[in-house]
């Protein structure tokens, strides 16, 4: 009798933004690498990680909301699509369930099917989750919530595991892969943008969420033009993402100073190295950024209703990962109504004017590495071993 051929594992990742595809796609890449390619994906993403081989459920980009009453106009949109993922996974039994950052999306996928294996429904996989709530910014009783539907929490931090083990859950750090992400080549950008090599370069980066874009994008415009007659050189990239492309482009069509618009990954450390400061939205590109060297005013806005209840619950300290990391102000940050075109304008001319600036961002970019880094083994790589450890898959 013929012996029935193994089962091509197969694992089901959910990412719900920008940044979670880049991760996603860096431990599907690791995962094919350490199973020779013996690995399936199915799940919700975006291009990336279809550039590693993922068939997305349903678009990336539906589940790109943040804030309480930015989620609220979603929700109906939100709980079809919890269900019809939670549905798809059940259809396909994997051998595990990933998912990356995006929890207003993710985690209650996750938190649907823990209740229905509490329930008795035969649900084998291991429940895995990528990138911690934020509890050490806000809302530390989420540790507790979330320990209580997941099987394992991989953090991208060295200080997060104690928040979370302290509840049982078993949580690994994997390090986080801006750790290690390359060296740009600034002055092959700046001669293939026809930018002069002495010219002052701002990078503008408004987010990668449309509500972000929306909110930033008309105080970072007019900073734009208070700065352009200061610096009459002055030169703008704006690296951006393809879900935001357009209302960028539609958003800087009056400047003073037309942007070089970049919408290829591949050109973003390049624009890093090319930039003498920038102007950036909270989130991982500021801490990309202060890892590049790159002197970086950080800026934020939410819905106005949403902001005095985030004013209670956000420990605002942490809202820039590298002053947080760092224990001291390495980026300044202006937050709602204190994030005003004068205000930003100000702060901008400040790192322009600084000649000491750049040097003490550089070194706090190398004292970030030393403290994300994972040593020899690759952050993804890391996760990756630990999916597959949760899977129970054979890897090389």
């Amino acid at each position: 009798m013929t012996k029935p051929a193994a089962r091509t594992p197969l694992i089901y990742i959910i990412a719900g933004e920008a940044s979670g595809d880049i991760l996603a796609a860096g431990l599907m890449q690791s995962l094919k690498k350490m199973t020779g390619g013996q690995i399936r994906f199915a799940g919700v993403g975006g291009d990336r990680m279809a550039a590693e081989g993922l068939t997305s459920l349903f678009p990336i980009s539906e589940m790109a909301v943040m804030g309480i009453f930015e989620v609220l106009p979603h929700v109906p949109k939100l709980l079809r699509r919890i269900g019809q993922t939670v549905d798809n996974i059940l259809k396909l039994q994997p051998d595990a369930l990933v998912t990356v950052d995006s929890k207003a999306f993710t985690l209650r996928v996750q938190k649907r099917l823990f209740k229905r294996r509490a329930a008795g429904q035969n649900i084998p996989f291991p429940l895995v989750h990528m990138v911690a709530p934020t509890v050490w910014a806000w809302r530390p009783g989420r540790a507790k919530a979330i320990s209580k539907f997941l099987d394992e929490l991989l953090v991208l931090f060295p200080f997060e595991p104690s928040y979370f083990e302290e509840h049982g859950l078993k949580t690994t750090f994997v390090g986080h892969p801006a750790s290690e992400q390359p060296t740009g080549d600034g002055a092959r950008l700046r001669a293939r943008s026809r930018i002069p090599p002495k010219a002052p370069v701002l990078g503008v980066l408004p987010g990668s969420r449309p509500g972000e874009v929306r909110r930033l994008l008309p105080d970072f415009s007019e900073t734009v033009r208070r700065l352009a007659p200061r610096y009459p050189n002055l030169r703008v990239l704006i690296p951006t993402v393809p879900g935001v492309a357009d209302m960028v482009r539609d958003g800087v069509k009056s400047w003073p100073v037309q942007p070089v618009i970049l919408e290829n990954a591949a050109d973003k450390y390049d624009a890093f190295a090319a930039m003498n400061a920038a102007l950036a939205a909270s989130g991982t590109v500021t801490l990309e950024l202060a890892l590049t060297g790159v002197p970086t005013v950080v800026a934020y806005k939410v819905n106005p209703l949403s902001a005095p209840i985030g004013r209670r619950l956000v420990n605002q300290d942490a809202v820039v990962l590298a002053n947080w990391i760092l224990g001291k102000v390495v980026q300044p940050l202006f937050l709602q109504e204190n994030c005003t075109p004068e205000a930003l304008t100000v702060a901008v001319g400040r790192l322009f004017d600084d000649t000491k600036a750049r040097s003490g961002s550089i070194a706090a970019g190398q004292a970030l590495r030393e403290v994300l880094g994972t040593g020899d083994i690759a952050p993804s790589d890391r996760a990756a071993l630990a999916v597959a450890e949760a899977a129970g898959i054979a890897v090389s």
